[in-house]
Order: C-alpha cells, then sequence, then structure tokens
C-alpha cells in the first residue's frame, strides 16, 4: 500500500545522557490509523543523537511505505529547530546525522517538523523505553 501522506511521531532518549539509548516511531495514515511502528535499541548514545536516528530510522520506514509527504512531530524542540535550519548543527556528532536526514528528505514531495509537547508524543516516548528496557535487562 502507499500513502499519500504519513504523520510521524518520533523520540529519542538515552539513559545518563550518553547511556544506553533507544528509538520510537509511529507513523499514521491521514486518518489517524497506525500504519507502522518503530521500537529500536541504538546503543550507546546522547539525547539528541537518538532524537535523529528516531527521525532516519522513520524516514526509511516512510520510504519502503511508498510515502510522498512526511509530516514529523518530536518533543524535541532544539532538534525541531535544526531540521528547520533556524538554528545551526554546531555538534560535530550531529551534523553528519542531519545531512542524512537532509538527504533522505529530498526524495519526499513535502517534509515538515513540528515540536509538540511531550504529552502529545507518550507513544513515542514508550516504544523508546520499551526499547532501552528490552536491551538492558537481557
Amino acid at each position: 500500500m502507499r500513502y499519500k501522506k504519513l504523520i510521524i511521531y518520533t523520540d529519542g532518549g538515552a539513559r545518563n545522557n550518553p547511556g544506553p539509548a533507544g528509538i520510537g516511531a509511529v507513523l499514521l495514515d491521514e486518518k489517524g490509523n497506525e500504519v507502522a511502528a518503530i521500537s529500536e535499541y541504538v546503543g550507546e548514545a546522547t539525547n539528541n543523537q537518538a532524537e535523529y536516528m528516531a527521525v532516519i530510522a522513520a524516514i526509511k520506514k516512510a520510504g519502503e511505505l511508498g510515502a510522498e509527504e512526511l509530516e514529523f512531530y518530536l518533543d524535541s524542540e532544539l532538534v525541531v529547530k535544526q531540521l528547520n535550519r533556524e538554528y545551526k548543527v554546531k555538534n560535530k556528532d550531529l551534523a553528519p546525522l542531519f545531512v542524512r536526514i537532509y538527504n533522505a528528505s529530498l526524495n519526499f514531495k513535502k517534509v515538515s517538523f513540528n515540536h509538540v509537547p511531550r504529552e502529545q508524543n507518550k507513544e513515542a516516548d514508550r516504544l523508546v523505553n520499551l526499547a532501552i528496557d528490552g536491551a538492558v535487562n537481557q
């Protein structure tokens, strides 16, 4: 199935920042139906690195689903402002991740990044914690 537009909630987090990190993403169709979810442990990372990795994983999944437009929602205001080019990416570890997102977003007709309060991003946050808990408790 191909989707004209996907609404995507992403989150990334690290325990002890940096520390064990996970990513979460929920991909919805335009009617709000979940079409995919991502919950992955990504190893040692910072919170911001994990936020970027979550966006990268969601873009990859959206491409596999044949989406044309992506509407992202993140609870990291810093990452949203960087992805919207309102803030420069000064951190040398984030710069290559920013470039990966920028290049991957060129494959879509439209990509937007929006900030939402943490309370509106609970499912993606839950997926982050599931990933970290699963890896840490092994």
